[in-house]
This record gives structure tokens, sequence and C-alpha cells, in this order.
């Protein structure tokens, strides 16, 4: 018998790694798409087709604060699949850690999977 929660839909948020943009992940997007979730993918700040110049940032919450606006901004109650890969890692605990009531799972896709003992540095 086939679990009655995987015929449900879900938000997935893809966060992309260093030196990329929401354009690497083209393809899941159309394939979780067409299977009827609802998929965002996001260019964090001077990142993808975002105009801004990394070197204008000032620190990890500039670079970060595309995907802390969109959980901001999601309404309550609804809770999103978060999928990142590579550095994009930092990006999802920290948010993770920020909403922990927004975020239903984090996936991380040969990710940096900070933990809080040793710092990412």
């Amino acid at each position: 018998m086939a679990d009655a929660r995987s015929n449900r839909s879900h938000h997935i948020v893809f966060v992309h790694g260093v030196s990329h943009g929401a354009w690497c992940w083209y393809k899941l997007i159309s394939l979780l798409g067409s299977a009827g979730h609802r998929v965002t993918a996001l260019d964090l700040a001077a990142s993808g087709i975002d105009e801004r110049r990394f070197s204008d940032l000032r620190n990890f919450a500039d670079y970060n604060q595309p995907l802390i606006d969109l959980l901001a901004a999601l309404p309550q109650g609804e809770r999103i699949v978060l999928v990142s890969h590579t550095l994009g890692g930092l990006n999802i605990a920290f948010a993770m850690d920020r909403f922990p009531h927004k975020v239903a799972v984090g996936v991380f896709v040969t990710a940096f999977l900070p933990d809080t003992v040793h710092p990412p540095s």
C-alpha cells in the first residue's frame, strides 16, 4: 500500500552553491514542476542574474538576504523543502536555524554541513 503522503505536493526551494545561480537547477525545476510540486530557485546576492557585485557585499548576511527574504515572506503555516549543494549548505543551515517553523526538511546535496562545535572557517 502506498503511503498517502507520497501524493502531496511540496514547495521545494533550491539554493545554489558558490559561483552558481538558480540556473543550475533548471532540469530539476522542470521535472519537479511537471510532477505537481511548487518549485523556487533563487539567486543569492551577487550570483546568477543578481546584478550586485560580490565586492559590494559586506558580510554573509548580505549574501544570504534573498533566501532570508523568501522565508520571511512565506505564509504562516507553510513549510518548505530546502535543498542546497556545495557551499549553499551554509545558507540553508543558517535559514533552518532562523526559521525552523518554516522548513520541513533540509537536503544537503554534496553540500557543506556545518555543526555547532566547529566554526566554518
